[in-house]
């Protein structure tokens, strides 16, 4: 399901000097861009940059620690092709020297509020950890735009910080990276030079595709409470990815049941308006029911494969005040793996449901929007489902081949 693993690597161990080719593959007639590729790296010594060049073209890259155990553990780079097109990229590594530098076409913050700073978008009391105990009172106000968010230049979201952990939604009229400058809280000035602003309101919903639990004799979804300690962090900044977690530790989705951990692993890849959600288990999640959809927003149609890809496109306010806040068009889209579907629930009035069961202990799946302010987008149902249909069809197709020599 995860196209970034069509082919399994098969990767040398490389050593802190060393060089590597990378040969990848489009296998269907049609283009792709910003295809993300992933090289693991497994060396001695640590590595501390890397150079990729393709035809003797340097390609912008970025070295990831995304175990966080202070060493790089994987390289990244974007390939685009022409249908049928087969590229090779030649990989430098060093381990002298500090990682190559490229402009960011990603973002992302973590920022508590700082009291001596009145303009909501000019916080700077910057973090990119925080840990909760699980009767922290107010998790929610404790970071500015109420949790991290992250951007690329065609979305952004931010993922409340607090037993909902929903995911919400930042509208674009123009491609770009705005969150630093708005920080989710666009100024009347702004707003006037063309920035977007939030287009969603979700309540106690799912958002776009937030984790919860199930109980299964009320037949609805259940809070990520309680839970010993809830964390959020950045994991990488980019330029072309970024990652950032959410750890809930010791939660009980069922008082009947042992607690059980759970990572929560959001990436955003420059020149996507889809994310990637992982989600690791501490121990098998078997013996718990779980759930995740979207968002039913207000007289929204819908569009379902019955096979994990489903789609709603509506129109609501994003805000409970009418009067300054005008209603916002937002098309909204999730793909599970099938074999994670227990039952897909009919709509109600908060949600497009799924319930959950699984026995591996990753489950991974993607999230997609759009709002129909941008110039580069969509603006009718149809359109949305179409593009909808298309990515389905692209992350399920082993389109693109990457072999590591």
């Amino acid at each position: 399901m995860n196209k970034l693993l069509t082919t399994l690597f098969a990767l040398c161990w490389l050593m802190p000097a060393g060089a590597l080719t990378v040969k990848v593959t489009n296998n269907s007639s049609k283009p792709c861009s910003d295809y993300p590729v992933v090289v693991p790296l497994t060396s001695a010594t640590a590595v501390t940059t890397a150079l990729v060049t393709c035809n003797g073209q340097e390609v912008p890259c970025q070295l990831d620690d995304t175990d966080l155990d202070g060493r790089y553990d994987e390289l990244f780079f974007l390939a685009d092709l022409n249908g049928k097109e087969k590229k090779t990229y030649d990989v430098n590594l060093s381990g002298s020297g500090a990682p190559r530098t490229y402009p960011s076409r990603v973002y992302t913050e973590m920022v508590m509020r700082n009291d001596k700073v009145k303009e909501k978008n000019k916080q700077n009391n910057y973090v990119e950890s925080l840990t909760v105990r699980g009767d922290c009172a107010n998790s929610y106000n404790l970071l500015h735009h109420h949790g991290v968010c992250f951007e690329s230049e065609l979305n952004g979201i931010r993922i409340y910080f607090d037993k909902r952990q929903t995911l919400d939604l930042y509208g674009k009229f123009k491609k770009g990276l705005e969150l630093q400058a708005t920080q989710f809280y666009t100024s009347d000035e702004q707003k006037q030079e063309g920035y977007g602003d939030d287009v969603l309101w979700v309540g106690n919903t799912f958002g776009l595709g937030a984790m919860r639990g199930f109980d299964t004799k009320e037949r609805q979804p259940t809070m990520i409470e309680p839970v010993k300690s809830r964390t959020q962090r950045v994991v990488s900044y980019g330029p072309l990815r970024t990652i950032v977690e959410v750890i809930d530790l010791g939660w009980q989705p069922d008082s009947l049941q042992a607690p059980i951990d759970m990572r929560i692993r959001y990436t955003q890849y420059a020149g996507h308006r889809d994310t990637d959600v992982d989600v690791f288990f501490g121990s098998n999640p078997s013996a718990h029911w779980l759930s995740t959809g979207i968002i039913n927003v207000k007289g929204s149609t819908e569009y379902s494969d019955h096979h994990g890809l489903r789609a709603c496109w509506g129109t609501d306010y994003p805000s409970t005040d009418h009067t300054k806040w005008k209603p916002e068009t937002v098309g909204l889209a999730i793909l599970l793996p099938k074999a994670w579907i227990a039952e897909e629930l009919p709509a109600n009035t908060d949600n497009y449901a799924f319930v959950l069961r699984g026995h591996e202990q990753k489950l991974s799946y993607k999230v997609a929007y759009c709002s129909a302010n941008e110039e580069f987008g969509f603006h009718s149902a149809d359109e949305w489902f179409e593009w909808v249909k298309a990515w389905g069809k692209e992350q399920n197709s082993h389109q693109v081949s990457v072999v590591v020599e």
